[in-house]
């Protein structure tokens, strides 16, 4: 009876104190740094730390050398560009690197897209990776510019707001960064076909809410059926049918706001940290 009860308080010790010989996780870096690139939108003042931040820092604790800079969430896409430049000459400087491998998330996407063009940058970009980018254009940009006046200037308003409260180093610019993401506007000025040379190009796309099994993030759920009626279905921000450019490489199961690790989403299968560690997977196995 006592060795029964004994091997039963050590099972319930070593549930409570056990050590595992090597516990963290093994260090997996990437040949490049992976920098990612946040959208549009006031998603990026619910994130401790901003959008994607514990993302970055995750994969940092598996020895990548992951960052999530900030530019103005309500500005255009040439304006964010050149932020962009700006925040990647400081990853140049501390890590040494000679190119590196961008994550474009949502309109960060077209940002990535628009530097690239410059002959400085396009040699300097192992790849790029876009993640729910309106490549052909959002329709829901197009909904908000063509309200009333008076609801117009108030949506206008708001985001200038969260704007100017988000990011202090610049003024936002909504009116120019709606009309940007707009589909008429995105396809003219973003070829669908139109890769970065010698890059790796590649996409994800996503769908949740009406007429999927995926459940949304309670405030998407009216712009989500807005789109669905626009443009089919959608993620609550974006259209389905404009997120594929480059290599397609799945469908996220997961709403806008869940992508980037929101964690007052509804919870889903995707998880954003195992999404971003799988994707520095992949840039490994192709030497990236």
């Amino acid at each position: 009876m006592l060795t029964r009860l004994t091997r039963r308080a050590e099972a319930v010790a070593r549930l409570a104190v056990e050590l595992e010989p090597m516990p963290q996780p093994p260090l997996r870096p990437t040949r490049y740094p992976v920098v990612f690139m946040h959208g549009l939108g006031a998603l990026a003042n619910l994130m401790q730390g901003g959008v994607l931040h514990a993302e970055a820092m995750h994969l940092r604790g598996r020895g990548v050398q992951a960052y999530a800079p900030h530019v103005n969430p309500y500005d255009s896409v040439t304006v964010r560009a050149a932020t962009w430049a700006e925040r990647l000459e400081v990853v140049f400087e501390e890590t040494g690197a000679e190119m590196v491998n961008l994550v474009g998330f949502s309109s960060g996407g077209l940002d990535a897209r628009l530097l690239a063009r410059e002959a400085e940058w396009t040699a300097r970009i192992a790849s790029l990776v876009t993640v729910s980018t309106p490549h052909r254009g959002s329709d829901l940009a197009s909904y908000v510019l063509d309200r009333p006046e008076r609801l117009r200037s108030w949506a206008m308003g708001i985001m200038e707001f969260v704007g100017r409260a988000a990011y202090e180093e610049a003024l936002p610019h909504p009116d120019d960064a709606l009309e940007e993401l707009t589909p008429d506007a995105v396809t003219a000025r973003f070829p669908p076909d139109e890769l970065i040379p010698d890059a790796w190009c590649a996409s994800y796309d996503s769908a949740a809410g009406k007429d999927t099994e995926v459940p949304i993030y309670a405030p998407l759920i009216v712009p989500n059926r807005i789109l669905y009626g626009l443009a089919g279905v959608n993620d609550g921000i974006v259209p389905t049918s404009s997120m594929v450019w480059g290599e397609h490489l799945g469908t996220l199961e997961a709403d806008h706001a869940k992508q980037i690790g929101l964690r007052l989403a509804p919870t889903t299968g995707y998880d954003s940290y195992a999404f971003f560690e799988a994707h520095a997977e992949r840039l490994r196995d192709r030497g990236l």
